[in-house]
């Protein structure tokens, strides 16, 4: 590319757009939030009987 030469602005988006996009932002931050709590709450209730199983 040469120098001095400017790239165009590429997709430019309106405050609605770009708060729909936080709040959908925050909506999977909290749902794997969620996830990771509820994983870590089986991981504690199971324990370690989980590794006692018959093979």
């Amino acid at each position: 590319m040469e120098p001095g030469h400017k790239q165009p602005p590429g997709v430019v988006l309106t405050e609605a757009q770009k708060k729909r996009q936080r709040e959908r932002s925050i909506a999977i931050a909290v749902a794997l939030g969620v996830l990771v709590v509820l994983f870590f709450a089986v991981t504690l209730v199971k324990g370690p009987a989980v590794l006692q199983r018959p093979m």
